[in-house]
């Protein structure tokens, strides 16, 4: 397999990007290169983590995960269970307000909890199992529970594609279909809607009025410390532009560098090159089960059992072995939920003939295949650029759509057939983080057009899911996680592409960079 080749593109290009928001004297500014465009601002309406990630500068939540994955108060101030676990309460801290100057009241959450749990497949697990969710006064959120739900900090702390974000009643009332028409949250950044430039630049201010836990801050717990008055994403879609940007010091950060410059820039002096997420990344074949020819479980499977994990990872990883792992199942490694049930699949893949037949013996008959890939995600190109050799080779009429990001987190929103807008398949990736588990893992959910994109159904799936949540023990949760990826390999909601470290660069100078994701409290200059 070729590796993808770098464009070459002075870093003179980034001056009209990068000075169009003048420093002010004095001012203290974090200059940051995001992994992709913020096509999507509404945390709740999209998929991609670079909203994730701009949802957890602008909004706060109940509970934050810890480094160790450990749910924690944040805006809770703690919570009481009563009535042999069928009734929580929790208690804010005083004093949060909204960036409109608004307090923060109990049913502005009740409103955005039940918002998030119409997307979030840990969301929708809580509110199935809760009886009526209420505010009984302006600092309590109240569960009253068909059953106790011991996970219930856990679902409103996770950090995967749904952030369990708390926003103004206002905006928590609209329909998730509809994004919320400003960022309004109780984060520690304000967003400067009127400093937006689509395809080119967000900007945050620090919020003045955020009152942080008087903790150590611990991924998205503790306490948040903001170092700096302004923090500015610049979007650089060409990786040698963004390469040559922050070795002249032109940005401070850039989030996730093309896997072919980290030797360079481990090398250039005043930058420091780390992972930050132990957890890794995911690379997965998504596919749309509405609409032929991946509506067939026999084609779905043919794809599957065609993937070599490796030349996946080679391509967005590189030859360093400690930057992947293969073989990769539905779960992460090192969780209860992992297993080796079904992995062969992956050890030896089919030939491309075998696969070919595979195709037939299921019935394909040449449909086209419309499949979205991103170019401006270096790592989602790359994992696409695999994917649709593969798809190619094994005899898919494929219709490889080159496009942008922001055009692909739209897209694959759409139920639709692709003749009118939708598609029929994609490869991205997603946190290692929110594999661990099936109340995490989105992807893994088979309950049709109430899943998250792609639609797929399985009644076993969703079965052996609910089966988890009443689990007694860890391991009687190992053994439904065995029975849930074999189920997985059948049904193929997704192909697991393996795991992957992605490095992150930054001016050495900037100290207290938190392990996890992007996050902007913590961090500031020597």
């Amino acid at each position: 397999m070729r590796r993808r080749s770098l464009l070459a593109a002075p870093a003179a290009l980034l001056a009209p990007n990068l000075a169009a928001a003048q420093n002010a004297p004095g001012r203290r500014i974090l200059k940051f290169v995001p992994q992709a465009d913020l096509a999507l601002l509404d945390p709740i309406q999209s998929v991609a983590f670079v909203s994730r990630n701009h949802a957890l500068m602008v909004y706060d939540t109940l509970y934050g995960w810890d480094d160790k994955l450990a749910a924690r108060p944040q805006m809770a101030e703690g919570h009481t269970v009563e009535n042999d676990g069928r009734l929580v309460t929790i208690r804010l801290r005083a004093g949060l307000k909204f960036h409109d100057g608004e307090p923060v009241r109990g049913r502005d959450c009740v409103a955005s909890i039940k918002r998030w749990g119409t997307r979030d497949a840990f969301g929708q697990a809580l509110l199935a199992a809760t009886d009526e969710l209420d505010a009984p006064d302006d600092r309590s959120i109240r569960f009253r529970l068909k059953r106790p739900f011991p996970l219930l900090p856990d679902a409103m702390a996770k950090v995967g594609t749904h952030l369990c974000a708390i926003m103004p009643e206002r905006h928590a009332s609209l329909p998730s279909s509809q994004a919320v028409p400003e960022m309004i949250g109780s984060g520690p950044f304000r967003f400067l809607a009127g400093e937006r430039v689509p395809g080119s630049r967000n900007v945050y201010e620090r919020n003045a009025d955020y009152l942080p836990r008087n903790e150590a801050p611990s991924f998205m717990a503790g306490g948040k410390q903001v170092h700096f008055d302004r923090v500015e994403w610049h979007t650089i879609p060409d990786g040698a532009t963004a390469s040559a940007a922050l070795q002249r010091g032109e940005v401070d950060w850039w989030e996730l560098p093309d896997i072919d410059v980290v030797p360079t820039l481990k090398r250039a002096r005043g930058l420091k090159v780390e992972i930050l997420d132990p957890f890794g990344s995911v690379g997965f074949i998504r596919f749309n089960q509405l609409h032929p020819p991946f509506d067939n479980p026999g084609v779905r499977r043919a794809v599957l059992g065609a993937v070599n994990q490796t030349d996946f990872m080679l391509a967005v990883a590189g030859e360093d072995p400690t930057l992947r792992h293969v073989p990769y199942g539905f779960f992460a490694p090192g969780g209860v939920m992992a297993n080796d049930e079904g992995m062969d699949a992956f050890r030896r893949p089919l030939s491309a003939d075998a696969a070919k037949r595979a195709l037939e013996a299921a019935g394909y008959k040449g449909e086209k295949v419309t499949f979205l890939a991103s170019t401006d995600a270096p790592a989602i190109n790359a994992l696409c650029q695999v994917t649709g050799d593969l798809m190619k080779r094994i005899g898919l009429n494929v219709d490889y759509v080159a496009t942008d990001w922001g055009s692909v987190t739209r897209r694959i929103l759409n139920q639709e057939p692709p003749d009118k807008g939708g598609w029929n398949a994609t490869t991205i990736w997603t946190a290692g983080s929110a594999q661990i588990n099936p109340a995490a893992n989105n992807l893994i959910r088979g309950h049709g057009r109430g899943a998250v994109f792609g639609w797929p159904t399985s009644a076993e799936l969703e079965g052996l899911r609910n089966a988890w949540f009443e689990a007694p023990n860890d391991t009687a949760r190992a053994e439904i996680g065995k029975r849930m990826q074999r189920q997985a390999f059948q049904d193929v909601p997704y192909v697991p592409l393996g795991q992957f470290f992605s490095p992150t660069a930054y001016k050495a100078e900037l100290q207290g960079v938190l392990k996890g994701v992007a996050l902007f409290y913590g961090v500031k200059r020597a």
